[in-house]
């Protein structure tokens, strides 16, 4: 357990009952198992908890590796869309450009 054998257990159980007693030792293991299971208890929640945290942890890395891909999806979306937008705009420049020039060459039939 810690490291002690079974020599060494029954020189501190021989020790405990001269000092302690016939009477009281009962109650001091009682309450060291008591103690013992408390600290278990408490030892194996501690574990939980940071169990619980790491996967927390792997939760939120997953929305954040979330989260960018759609800032990335969207940008994505914005960019094509101002991108078609340039476009629509450069046909809607080359459309005015050659109704002037065809006013401009028709103008010389009117005036002619």
């Amino acid at each position: 357990m810690f490291g002690i054998g079974m020599p060494e257990m029954l020189l501190i159980l021989a020790i405990a009952l001269i000092v302690i007693g016939p009477k009281k030792l009962p109650d001091l293991a009682k309450s060291l198992g008591r103690a013992f299971a408390e600290f278990k208890r408490a030892t194996s929640e501690l574990k939980e908890s940071l169990e619980i945290d790491d996967e927390l942890k792997e939760v939120k890395s997953t929305f954040n590796d979330m989260g960018k891909g759609i800032k990335e999806a969207m940008e994505v979306k914005v960019d094509s869309g101002s991108e078609d937008q340039n476009l629509s705009a450069d046909l809607n420049e080359a459309k005015k450009e050659k109704q002037i020039k065809n006013k401009n060459s028709e103008s010389p039939l009117r005036d002619g």
